[in-house]
């Protein structure tokens, strides 16, 4: 398996900038397709940005898409959530996960998305957008 740390959370203002972070150690880092995914209390679950293993292919929740960037450093095993023109109702804990299968080679919108494709969960960091 693969372990994460997520960082770079933190607290800033409506229309500001965050670049999150995620790193990982075990496996071979570059084989498997990393998802973010936020939760805000009382709410579900929901996903937020993906990137598939190779060829890095990027997905988004339409929520995000315009604002946010995903990428990956393969040589640095992280993966990168640039959010841009934040808004209040980003407001959430912002995990990271690891696809249960190493160089998947599915490349849909919609089996990134799903929470049950990850099997390893970083353990969150918190971003607030105040108004």
């Amino acid at each position: 398996q693969v372990q994460l740390v997520e960082s770079g959370g933190g607290l800033v203002q409506a229309g500001g900038s965050l670049r999150l972070s995620c790193t990982a150690s075990g496996r071979t880092f570059s084989w498997y397709a990393i998802g973010w995914f936020r939760q805000a209390p009382g709410t579900e679950r929901e996903f937020v940005a993906a990137i598939s293993w190779n060829p890095s292919r990027t997905y988004y929740a339409d929520s995000v898409k315009g604002r946010f960037t995903i990428s990956r450093d393969n040589d640095k095993n992280t993966v990168f959530l640039q959010m841009n023109s934040l808004k209040p109702e980003d407001t959430a804990t912002y995990y990271c996960a690891a696809d249960r299968r190493e160089r998947s080679t599915e490349y849909t919108g919609r089996y990134y998305s799903t929470a049950a494709t990850y099997n390893s969960w970083g353990q969150g960091t918190q971003v607030t957008v105040s108004s």
